[in-house]
């Protein structure tokens, strides 16, 4: 089948291993001292290794590939697992990791506080539904989020939605890819700004990546900037 996989060039390759240890699937491999791609069926085509590579030697490209193996990822971290390597999650992604967040128990909200009010200013806002032109994108401030980063940062409507145009996705559940909306949207909207909000798993990198390739393909500069968020709710870069 024709499919997005990854494409790693030797000759931008520096051997740092830094993609290696954020593949989750085991994707990549090192050969003579540079990554290599080990095995189509590993690759799930979502880039997280690309926003890490310090020297842009990992790139898309649309090829005949073998079809992603969630079975066969599986059973090679199994495998690994029990010959003592360094474990990955069998989901390969650490944002479906069950883990219990230990929070101090607070006093309710008087009845007489004012009610937070919703900063929301337009509808719809998942990325596949949104239309490519909308009266709201002229001169709008412009935010992309992972779905997850708004429950996980208590403050989001204030810090992040307030006086922007919100576009939410998640790249690991979405089919396809995003860069081609968003670069239409980019290309025929006058868009002041973007602001992508991620979580810090590394399936968040396919958002972040869709976006830098629609802010390079649209022929605009665009001010831009990326704030990732930790799934225990806190700003860890901006």
């Amino acid at each position: 089948m024709k499919r997005k996989i990854i494409k790693i060039d030797p000759e931008k390759c520096i051997g740092c291993e830094i993609c290696v240890n954020t593949c989750h699937e085991g994707a990549i491999g090192m050969k003579d001292g540079k990554a290599v791609l080990l095995r189509d069926d590993y690759c799930d085509g979502l880039g997280d290794c690309l926003p890490v590579c310090p020297t842009d030697a990992i790139s898309f490209e649309e090829r005949e590939a073998l079809p992603y193996d969630e079975e066969a990822v599986n059973a090679n971290m199994n495998a690994k697992e029990n010959t003592n390597q360094p474990q990955k999650l069998a989901c390969g992604c650490p944002g479906s990791n069950a883990k219990t967040l230990e929070r101090k128990a607070t006093t309710p909200v008087a009845a007489t506080t004012i009610p937070a009010e919703s900063q929301l200013m337009q509808w719809p806002v998942q990325i596949k539904l949104v239309p490519v032109n909308a009266p709201y994108f002229d001169g709008a401030n412009l935010l992309i989020a992972a779905d997850c980063t708004a429950y996980a940062y208590a403050d989001f409507h204030n810090k992040f939605i307030r006086n922007r145009i919100t576009l939410i996705g998640c790249p690991k559940l979405d089919e396809g890819d995003y860069s081609e909306k968003l670069t239409e949207i980019l290309k025929h909207n006058n868009i002041n700004s973007v602001t992508v909000v991620r979580m810090e798993v590394p399936c968040c990198g396919g958002i972040a990546n869709a976006v830098k390739t629609a802010l390079q393909n649209c022929g605009k500069l665009i001010q831009w900037q990326i704030v990732t968020i930790s799934t225990d709710g806190q700003i860890i870069e901006n």
